[in-house]
């Protein structure tokens, strides 16, 4: 009975620190360096740093001030270009303009550019990130950089919207440094990977609740764990599909820390 006992306080003592740290872990970002190589990456873009931010899900559930504050925590890093990969609100349109406030407040030498997410309401959120000096890049393509190199941007619409794929390639070659920014990773599948050098997704959240970050029971995707979280590399492109900010239904997060992506080019 003394055993029992034991094994019954140690399952509930630690079913205890499991539930506080599931509470804990979505304040806990992560900075995540990643590096991309490639000779396709013009001279001028050698040791450039790209800030990639996706799923705020501004709400109940993620306050005005955790917006700021992770505004500040970007801006410290002092990017050259800040992408961002959609789901700012999570669903409510009274949330979208002090959002949008905040999110303008961003900084990068190259600027800031956009996508939208499932989860914004399309129109409240499509005006507010037109009036904001946030660059909208949904279903079409820029150029970045000077006359010394540029790379080609592009981003396209996320879930029932309408998905432009040509208009981001648009003028660009296969000689050219191409980066998309797709909400959803599950359109990677779909990728020209001869034309599009790296895909910057977000929306699964790494699964939010993981079994200790191997297995998540439940993601927004069709293909499984396979775009759960991380780098993928097919043929010549790679994925990186970063865990989001927010969270969704609930305020916990187990092994699947929210992320801000940092990501650094380097010319081979």
């Amino acid at each position: 009975m003394r055993t029992f006992n034991k094994i019954l306080v140690l399952i509930i003592f630690t079913a205890f620190i499991i539930g506080c740290y599931m509470f804990i872990e979505p304040y806990w970002i992560e900075t995540k360096e990643i590096t991309i190589e490639s000779d396709q990456i013009p001279e001028n873009f050698d040791g450039k740093k790209i800030v990639f931010i996706s799923d705020i899900h501004a709400g109940p559930l993620f306050s005005q001030q955790r917006v700021n504050d992770l505004v500040n925590q970007v801006n410290n890093l002092h990017p050259d270009l800040i992408l961002l990969g959609g789901d700012y609100v999570s669903g409510e349109d009274e949330y979208v303009n002090s959002t949008f406030e905040s999110l303008s407040k961003l900084n990068a030498t190259y600027g800031v550019y956009a996508v939208l997410g499932n989860s914004d309401p399309q129109f409240t959120t499509w005006e507010a990130l037109n009036n904001s000096p946030i660059n909208d890049i949904g279903n079409m393509g820029t150029w970045i950089g000077d006359s010394q190199g540029e790379i080609r941007l592009g981003g396209i619409g996320a879930g029932n919207d309408r998905q432009d794929y040509e208009d981001v390639t648009e003028d660009a070659s296969s000689r050219d440094f191409v980066i998309m920014l797709s909400h959803d990773p599950d359109y990677f599948e779909e990728v020209d990977k001869s034309m599009v050098d790296l895909v910057l997704s977000g929306h699964t959240h790494g699964g939010q609740v993981t079994f200790f970050g191997l297995y998540a029971p439940y993601l927004p995707s069709k293909y499984g764990q396979k775009y759960r979280t991380g780098v993928i590399k097919e043929v010549n492109s790679t994925l990186i599909i970063s865990n989001g900010i927010g969270t969704v239904n609930f305020p916990v997060r187990f092994f699947a820390r929210p992320q801000i992506i940092v990501i650094n080019l380097k010319r081979t």
